[in-house]
């Protein structure tokens, strides 16, 4: 395939490299006029393992170019792959100065190309920047339209420095968004050799996925370091507990709990975060990730009650009140912390929670009920369908087959919903449908 690349920086020069080892034509592209020397004389602009002997063997295949003009590059190519800088502005926001540009060159190159060109942007972008805003671009310069006389996309990249090659040649997926299968296509011809999976998806959740990987790299290594600190006042050998960490592949290293949802609670989370907050502050150990996660956790209830309180009803029904599906276990339950600001409120509630029986509460969980809804009794119903019956406004904080069966069976159109689970059967419930962020 005969592939354009934009932006020689690490991802430039190591996908160039790559792709003419495996075959493949390639003109690198780029303002900088001594990257492009470098390249032309065999030599790497990047200092990366390996590609001090890749990039010169390359050079010497007769497979590299390079030149400073985007339209002869677009013109003599069928894909570009663009993977211009975006930095940080003074404000913090995304600096596009650079992919700005390059979109209006792109598409002044692409009024003069008879048949469609891919354009894959590769460099990290806020989501709905391709579709929102260089889209718009591209379509002016050239006055050809996405999806019928060319193709963009987005295909995040997951290279290291350091290791780039090797991550270029394992990857942990290769993730597309497209919204023409033409592109996608392309892309499968060109990285669907790969050892790993290829998977397809929009434009924006391809962005966003991107930004949600690096933030959760982030957050990994913050919570190994904050441990680590904490460890270091303790005694404790940080790595040998880090290691049993990691031990657990069930729930610790896997997709357990990555799932939107309501906020957390129970008898172990809440007072285990204030626990190790306290014990690091009595050591003089700052932990400022660990110690916000319950801030964190109670604007995610606040967002809740807000939904609720926009809806401007007063006779509001609750489907579930322990802190998760399949327990009577109330303590620091989100949905009764949630049911009392509305009490609060002076809003009229109705519950149904299958699994708590109020009789046979017993010792701590008893307590905090009795503390938080001292007149639980009078809210929980056991026919849920009278609590749909009786309410303008039903929370769902319960899942289950026939819980789903019951919604759709007794909500009516003038029901309004509040989804704090992700139903599977939304669109059969007659109700209007709000998530909580979805």
């Amino acid at each position: 395939m005969k592939v354009s690349i934009f932006g020689l920086g690490y991802v430039g020069a190591v996908s160039l490299a790559c792709l003419s080892r495996d075959g493949h034509q390639v003109i690198g592209v780029d303002i900088d006029a001594s990257k492009l020397e470098l390249i032309q004389s065999g030599r790497t602009p990047v200092v990366e393992e390996g590609m001090v002997e890749l990039m010169q063997s390359v050079a010497a295949s007769g497979r590299v170019s390079v030149t400073t003009d985007t339209e002869r590059a677009v013109l003599d190519s069928e894909i570009s792959l663009v993977c211009v800088g975006t930095p940080s502005a003074a404000n913090g926001s995304q600096d596009q100065g650079a992919v700005l540009r390059l979109a209006e060159a792109m598409g002044r190159a692409l009024a003069r190309k008879t048949e469609p060109h891919v354009v894959v942007f590769r460099s990290t972008l806020v989501p709905g920047t391709v579709e929102d805003v260089l889209r718009p671009i591209i379509e002016k310069h050239s006055g050809k339209k996405d999806g019928v006389d060319f193709h963009l996309c987005f295909q995040p990249e997951f290279l290291r420095e350091g290791s780039s090659i090797r991550d270029y040649d394992k990857p942990p997926f290769t993730v597309v968004g497209a919204n023409h299968p033409q592109a996608a296509e392309r892309l499968r011809a060109l990285f669907g050799h790969l050892p790993c999976k290829f998977i397809e998806t929009s434009v924006r959740s391809a962005e966003m996925m991107k930004y949600c990987c690096n933030n959760f790299h982030a957050l990994k290594i913050t919570f190994a370091n904050e441990t680590a600190r904490l460890c270091g006042a303790l005694g404790v050998d940080a790595f040998e507990v880090m290691d049993l960490v990691c031990q657990d592949t069930q729930l610790n290293i896997s997709r357990a709990y990555l799932k939107p949802g309501f906020a957390f609670g129970g008898s172990c989370l809440p007072k285990d975060l204030r626990a190790t907050s306290y014990l690091a502050k009595t050591r003089d150990v700052e932990l400022p990730m660990l110690s916000s996660i319950l801030a964190s956790n109670q604007a995610h209830l606040q967002q809740a009650l807000d939904k609720v309180l926009a809806s401007g009803c007063k006779r509001v029904g609750f489907i579930g009140l322990s802190f998760k599906t399949g327990t009577d276990d109330l303590r620091e339950s989100p949905l009764v912390m949630l049911a009392e600001q509305l009490i609060g409120k002076g809003i009229q509630l109705a519950v149904y929670d299958p699994e708590v029986h109020l009789a046979q509460l017993l010792g701590a969980n008893k307590r905090y009920v009795d503390q938080h809804l001292p007149h639980i009794g009078q809210l929980v119903r056991a026919d849920i369908a009278s609590v749909i019956a009786d309410s303008e406004l039903v929370v769902v904080g319960l899942s289950g087959a026939a819980i789903e069966v019951a919604l759709v069976q007794h909500l009516r159109p003038d029901h309004q919903v509040l989804d704090l689970v992700r139903l599977s059967a939304r669109d059969q419930i007659a109700a209007k449908v709000q998530g909580l962020c979805w």
